[in-house]
């Protein structure tokens, strides 16, 4: 336990910022919650590095050619997905139910942790897709109850920072386990361990990474904003939840943000899933991939942060809208990208916008739902993001299969960055005339 202290210290001397005019330290229950960012992020850089290198390499032992591998690998990510957006706000709605969000947040982030471990099995391709579905599956179900944390955790004046902190320190401290797991794998030859047992070795090590980093929250966190039982907790969260999907004019401010949140995070995930693919079709080596790709990790920590700090002057829908052109700009630039250093340019540049627009977004929708219903409204949250990374990687899965190419999937990203630019700014005139009647 003295591990976890330390890097709550290490978080506690670092996350000191300036809010109406006196510095305040995030206090234990907000660092505990930054931590399991912190964990689960470690298996995030994993599934966007090695994991699809290790894949791919096992696909073209087996003969499959890297359209193929990486249409396959699209496949793969969106059955995740799906298994979350279909099960998600079903799971979400009990969790509002006092007792249930804590439970049900360890048993998904068990899963995804268990399916991480068994990675490390020496298996087919196939076999370790159906193991990466399920590692991805508890993943992101996990994320459901934490994102819903939220509202439990901190204030309303302090939601974009805690949230912010919460990305930042997660790209900064999932470098730690995956420079030793990427150490391993670089001197797996000169060591005699082998490329494959390094490989598998990292997997066991991000997982325990990822255990250790829960702990803390699941000691300390308590469920503040919660609805009560009446006995039957499954059936009456159904009903909750369709009276919700129902009564869409109720929250239609709400609803209007989740359809533009369903456009623009379609790219954003689909880049952070498919962006180690799309390197090695173009020919960039995996050595350059993985470092270009911890380099993202390390820019993205202090420009999340930024963005936190932006919004005490600049509107968040706005910061949103910039990194939505940002993006736009970087879906452009990567139909031409052929060689190693525009590959490095681009994960600079996804750097710069990634943590913003994913903590600006949840800390906006977390403002806008109702507190008392954040599991509910944060399981419908998960079936626009993970049903839009869902669309995405299968279109572009579909779009690489059929022209043989994945240049061509990547134009499909840009038609939805620039539709969802659209809608977020419809968005924002809605609510502001919504106000002023």
């Amino acid at each position: 336990m003295r591990y976890n202290q330390s890097i709550l210290l290490f978080l506690s001397d670092l996350t000191r910022t300036e809010i109406t005019g006196e510095k305040l330290p995030m206090n234990k229950l907000e660092r505990n919650w930054i931590l399991y960012d912190v964990g689960n992020s470690a298996f995030v850089l994993l599934t966007s590095t090695i994991i699809p290198i290790y894949f791919k390499n096992l696909a073209a032992a087996d003969g499959l050619s890297n359209a193929a591998s990486t249409a396959y690998w699209g496949y793969a990510s969106s059955i995740s997905t799906m298994i979350i957006a279909i099960v998600g706000p079903i799971l979400g709605t009990v969790g509002d139910v006092r007792g249930y969000k804590k439970t049900l947040f360890l048993i998904f982030m068990a899963i995804g942790a268990a399916g991480c471990l068994a990675l490390a099995l020496p298996v087919g391709w196939l076999a370790f897709l159906g193991l990466y579905i399920i590692g991805k599956s508890g993943f992101s179900g996990s994320l459901i109850f934490y994102d819903a944390m939220l509202s439990d955790i901190t204030s309303e004046e302090r939601v974009d920072r805690v949230s912010s902190h919460g990305y930042a320190w997660g790209y900064i401290g999932s470098c730690i386990p995956f420079v030793i797991c990427l150490g391993l794998i670089l001197t797996a030859d000169g060591t005699g361990l082998g490329a494959a047992a390094a490989t598998q070795l990292a997997f066991l090590i991000t997982a325990l990474w990822w255990i250790l980093c829960t702990v803390p929250l699941m000691r300390s966190y308590r469920q503040v904003y919660a609805l009560e039982s009446g006995g039957r907790p499954v059936r009456e969260s159904l009903s909750r939840l369709w009276h919700t999907l129902t009564h869409v004019q109720k929250h239609k401010s709400v609803f209007t943000f989740l359809i533009a949140f369903f456009l623009y995070i379609d790219g954003v995930y689909t880049i952070i899933a498919m962006a180690t693919s799309y390197g090695k079709d173009v020919g960039i080596s995996d050595h350059n991939l993985l470092l270009a790709l911890l380099l993202t990790q390390v820019v993205a920590f202090p420009f999340a942060i930024l963005f936190a700090r932006l919004t005490k002057k600049i509107e968040a829908t706005r910061l949103i809208s910039a990194s939505i052109i940002g993006y736009l700009a970087i879906t452009l630039f990567a139909l031409q990208l052929d060689k190693a250093w525009e590959f490095w340019l681009l994960a600079v540049c996804v750097a710069v916008f990634q943590g913003g627009i994913q903590a600006l977004s949840r800390s906006y929708f977390a403002r806008i739902v109702p507190k008392e219903k954040a599991n509910e409204f944060f399981g419908i949250f998960d079936i626009f993001g993970k049903g839009a990374a869902f669309f995405g990687m299968l279109l572009m899965s579909v779009i690489t299969q059929i022209t043989g190419h994945s240049r061509f999937g990547v134009l499909g990203l840009a038609v939805l960055f620039g539709v969802g630019l659209w809608a977020l700014r419809h968005h924002v005139r809605e609510s502001k005339n919504a106000q002023e009647f």
